[in-house]
């Protein structure tokens, strides 16, 4: 079963996204706190990550940039999330997010990504 990590600081958002995922058959793993995200994946191993841009007082574009600059991390698959930002012309840069999904998402669109990038990895 792969593993998903969806980090959003709106907790019904992430129990919208858990459930949904859950739903299609994915174990998924929440995190609300942008500063815990290298810890997390460290401990749960993600497949992909879902990131939200506006994270409190952390900033998941640079978030983005970091997994995608280390060894161990650079591989896993990153689906940026927002309502207010978009970043689809930072794709496929080498610290760019895999893909880019606005809020609010359509349940079809999130799940055809997730797939798509899963199969990519």
């Amino acid at each position: 079963m792969r593993r998903i990590l969806a980090v959003d600081d709106d907790n019904d958002i992430l129990e919208i996204l858990q459930f949904i995922l859950e739903d299609s058959g994915y174990k998924v793993d929440t995190l609300s706190d942008g500063r815990r995200l290298m810890e997390t994946i460290t401990e749960k191993n993600p497949d992909l990550i879902l990131l939200d841009i506006m994270l409190g007082s952390v900033d998941g574009r640079e978030l983005c940039r970091e997994l995608k600059k280390q060894n161990n991390t650079h591989d896993i698959p990153v689906i940026m999330i927002s309502a207010s930002h978009n970043v689809s012309n930072n794709l496929n840069k080498d610290d760019g997010p895999n893909d880019f999904i606005a809020k609010p998402f359509d349940i079809n669109v999130l799940l055809n990504s997730i797939k798509r990038q899963l199969a990519a990895a």
